[in-house]
């Protein structure tokens, strides 16, 4: 069984990896762009979306607004990204737990953690749902069956994560500039054949939105301005991703933080031009897109859509109307669109173990989270981040509208108390700072963070409201369940490091009294002669062998041979009426030690050790449950002996022998 389970972790995972190839070449700035830039731009796949999804509910007049609102949502990404930029500058080697913790203090750091661990969690399972659903625009036969796939798609990152698959870089950023190449090229191709009058309507500009019932009497100013709101605060998943760079200066090549705050810059501009072009062509397209066709849409003539209708996403629409449907280039930017979802899923599976082995060597999480795999990946790490994805995108049928809706919150938590740090420690700077020019640098930065903070602070703020009843409550709570959750594994860990330090009473050189030796006796076997053995070996103060009477026929049996073999160890018999093997012996332990509480006992425990795997599924392990019970027991040590058994099969005078013995 050991060999197969073997054989199996092999071809999964592959052969470990030596540690010295953890450590990788810093990535110029062609490179690292791309690479460092694929959360982000990932966002245009959605983001519109979200936009466009909101504005339906107040019907069709309401679209108007998609391209004011991707502006604005546009102008906040582009704020934000210049925060990280002056961040950067303090802190190339943070991210937002750190400065957080630094500035703010560790529970705000916690805070910080927590709300980012969430956002990576979301991060993987709306990557893989945006996925699904372009790769079903790609391939109609997928329809219906996104969850699957999406289910899929975790699964697969997992795989390649934890086998370090993905570790280069060039592949990556061919495919990322491939996605731009093709993007951009749509844009430019549909505002040319807009200002030539030969831009074609997507097909959903023959549907019409069902206004909500809100808005079913017609858009005053107050109902406008509530669905803008909502909009924006939808739109605002643009923003997610920007911090990744600020993450990663350390990859960069030198001059890190100069080419750290260029990667910043290239992806906000390139995130705002795309998203703008998107929201434009899909306002002169006509592009409609609702959160379920069947009941949020109908025809021109007011009929239900039929029943053969597939909505696919905004980019995919897009990508149809300028180069034609089923043409080779939609199909291509459609493909290109679902490998950048991927390339999104998969920084977010780097990102999360990091966060987390981070975050467990602050003792705020278990330690096991520390442990490098086979493959030099955090594997435990991996396997969290995949559980709680697959949760989320099996819990949300791969909805990626739903999904966004909690994904913004924890964004927005993490990029305001980093924010608020940052402006803390440009103050705390701003003392130190001698000199007029360098005491204005300092209020210079100190500003931008500050209206990052705030910017940040007013969109939480605005996503809270106008998402709490569609479930922003439910990633607060989570939020805070985790913050709870770590402030009791940091109090565990440091009421273990207080018991365990040394005190200046303590005396290193101190030995115990003397040393009791238990023997366990449940056989005259090879194992408990080598047991008794190596107890009388050790040349203890007192020697006893212990037999728990389970059965009292085989217990006269085992004395009788004990003393055939004149065995020079006293046998000390316990009762056991309910036929218990741990609890009498603990009796007997827990005697001994009232009688002399300053002596050690040893309890020396003989077993055996099976040569193939599934043959353990053919023993009761009684030594291992009893090594569990008394591990718990004060001034009591264990010492286990065990007997490797061959697995060869006995020869047939053998079994004759054993069979006469018995």
């Amino acid at each position: 069984m050991t060999r197969v389970l073997d054989t199996v972790r092999r071809v999964l995972v592959g052969r470990p990896y030596d540690t010295e190839r953890l450590g990788s070449r810093p990535l110029r700035r062609g490179v690292a762009l791309p690479v460092f830039s694929a959360s982000a731009l990932s966002s245009v796949a959605y983001a519109p979306d979200e936009i466009l999804l909101t504005l339906a509910l107040g019907g069709t007049a309401a679209l108007a607004l998609g391209p004011g609102i991707g502006l604005v949502v546009v102008a906040v990404m582009l704020l934000i990204v210049l925060s990280y930029r002056v961040s950067i500058r303090a802190y190339p080697r943070g991210g937002d737990y750190a400065i957080t913790r630094a500035n703010l203090g560790p529970w705000a750091g916690v805070t910080a953690g927590a709300a980012m661990m969430l956002d990576l969690v979301f991060a993987v399972a709306v990557s893989v749902a945006a996925m699904a659903h372009y790769l079903a625009a790609v391939f109609p036969a997928l329809a219906g069956r996104e969850p699957w796939v999406a289910v899929g798609g975790v699964v697969l990152l997992a795989l390649a994560n934890v086998r370090g698959t993905g570790r280069g870089r060039t592949v990556p950023a061919v495919l990322v500039y491939s996605f731009l190449a093709l993007l951009f090229g749509m844009v430019a191709t549909g505002l040319l054949q807009d200002l030539g009058g030969a831009l074609e309507p997507a097909r959903s500009a023959a549907m019409e939105p069902v206004p909500d019932e809100a808005f079913a009497q017609g858009l005053g100013g107050a109902a406008v301005a509530v669905l803008a709101v909502r909009a924006f605060s939808s739109g605002s998943a643009l923003a997610t991703g920007v911090e990744v760079p600020a993450s990663n200066v350390d990859a960069m090549a030198a001059p890190r933080i100069r080419t750290a705050r260029f990667v910043m810059l290239a992806m906000g501009l390139l995130a705002a031009a795309s998203t703008a072009g998107v929201m434009y062509l899909a306002e002169r397209t006509g592009v409609v897109f609702v959160l379920d066709p069947a009941t949020g849409l109908r025809t021109a003539a007011g009929e239900p859509v039929p029943a053969d209708y597939v909505q696919n996403p905004v980019l995919a629409q897009l990508a149809n109307a300028v180069f034609g449907h089923g043409a080779p280039l939609a199909g291509a930017l459609m493909l290109a669109v679902a490998v950048l979802l991927v390339l999104a899923g998969h920084s977010a599976f780097k990102s999360f173990p990091e966060l987390t082995s981070r975050l467990a060597r602050d003792g705020y999480l278990p330690r096991q989270l520390l442990t490098r795999g086979d493959r030099l990946g955090y594997t435990n790490g991996i396997a969290l981040l995949t559980l709680a994805a697959l949760v989320l995108v099996a819990g949300f049928r791969a909805q990626t509208a739903l999904l966004v809706q909690l994904y913004v919150i924890g964004v927005f938590l993490s990029f305001t108390v980093s924010q608020l740090g940052m402006v803390r420690h440009w103050t705390r700077v701003l003392v130190q700072t001698p000199g007029t020019r360098a005491r204005q640098a300092v209020r210079t930065r100190r500003a931008v963070n500050l209206i990052g903070f705030v910017v940040a602070a007013l969109v939480a703020v605005v996503v809270l409201i106008t998402r709490f009843s569609q479930g922003a409550w439910v990633a607060l709570l989570a939020i805070a369940a985790m913050v709870f959750v770590m402030s009791r594994i940091r109090a565990h860990y440091e009421a273990v490091a207080a018991e365990l330090d040394l005190t200046p009473a303590e005396d290193a050189r101190a030995l115990p009294s003397r040393v009791h030796a238990i023997v366990l006796v449940m056989g005259v076997q090879r194992p408990t002669l080598r047991a008794l053995a190596y107890a009388r070996a050790s040349r203890p103060s007192s020697i006893e062998a212990v037999v728990v009477d389970l059965d009292k026929e085989a217990t006269r049996s085992l004395l009788a041979e004990w003393d055939r073999l004149e065995l020079p160890v006293p046998v000390t018999v316990l009762a056991s009426p309910y036929r218990e093997m741990a609890e009498p012996l603990i009796r007997h332990l827990r005697a001994l030690r009232r009688t002399s509480p300053r002596d050690l006992v040893v309890v020396y425990i003989p077993e055996y050790v099976v040569a193939r795997g599934w043959q353990s599924l053919l023993h009761n392990r009684t030594a291992a449950r009893i090594k569990d019970r008394l591990h718990r027991e004060p001034g009591v040590m264990i010492a286990s002996v065990p007997w490797q058994l061959s697995g060869r099969e006995p020869s047939g005078a053998a079994v004759e022998a054993g069979a006469k013995a018995q």
